[in-house]
């Protein structure tokens, strides 16, 4: 059996191109192939450095069908590096399939470290970092979305959320009616020239962004629940139900 190739996970700016590491160049240049969310995007950054490569397409929608061809690729003794839009490949987006696949079929993968949005945005934040949990994208749908965040509202964590401009005040109301008017801060254009972090409520948030017109992709790093307003809330709920409600629970 032929040895298999090697899969780099490439991790590129999130939009400043000095961030770019020389290993994630060199890489860049030497594999055979460079799979990609959007070959619209990657072949910006390559012109950029002046690499010329086999770039393919490999995202949401083709994954099935390129997922088989890449890992083919892969088995064949080919080198692959699977890059995404911005940032980290893995994280929120397809590329997390072919990373399985590609362990699934015993293919050598290793990891060419660079830019993460949800780290940068937690390190700014002026949050607590020791603990964190990251959700990434809350689902569109609504019973999904309302289950995930009653499953994350008691968590003590700093969490970490991305959210598109199209969609950013109707996830701050989500947020206000599901853990109330906690402090948030919203990160957006990170690394770039606009760069903004609002450290604020959510109240406040909602506030700004029904006058002022979201831009960017945004990083949402929102405060743990406070254990003393979970106690409080534990309290209440004994308080507000009746004496049939108390036995049938435990019955």
């Amino acid at each position: 059996m032929n040895k298999s190739g090697t899969l780099y996970i490439v991790a590129t700016p999130i939009g400043n191109l000095e961030d770019i590491t020389l290993r994630a160049l060199r890489i860049l240049q030497e594999v055979d192939i460079i799979a990609a969310e959007d070959t619209r995007q990657t072949i910006k950054l390559l012109n950029h450095f002046e690499i010329k490569n086999n770039l393919v397409s490999y995202y949401e929608h083709n994954k099935i069908e390129k997922g088989k061809y890449l890992i083919e690729q892969l088995l064949s003794g080919k080198d692959i590096a699977l890059v995404s839009d911005a940032g980290s490949p893995g994280i929120s987006d397809p590329g997390e399939d072919i990373i399985k696949l590609a362990l699934e079929h015993d293919v050598r993968l290793t990891m060419v470290p660079g830019a993460t949005a949800a780290v940068m945005g937690l390190v700014l934040s002026g949050l607590p970092t020791g603990r964190f949990a990251f959700e990434g994208f809350l689902p569109v749908n609504k019973k999904l979305r309302n289950e995930r965040l009653k499953s994350i509202k008691n968590d003590t964590r700093t969490l970490i959320l991305y959210e598109a401009p199209h969609k950013l005040v109707r996830t701050l109301k989500d947020l206000r009616d599901a853990f109330g008017n906690r402090q948030i801060v919203l990160a957006r254009e990170l690394t770039k020239r606009f760069e903004e972090v609002c450290r604020i409520t959510v109240d406040e948030a909602i506030e700004k962004y029904n006058v002022e017109s979201p831009r960017g992709e945004f990083v949402l790093i929102l405060e743990g629940a406070d254990d003393k307003q979970m106690k409080e809330e534990s309290i209440n709920s004994w308080t507000n139900i009746s004496l049939r409600e108390h036995v049938s629970k435990y019955i």
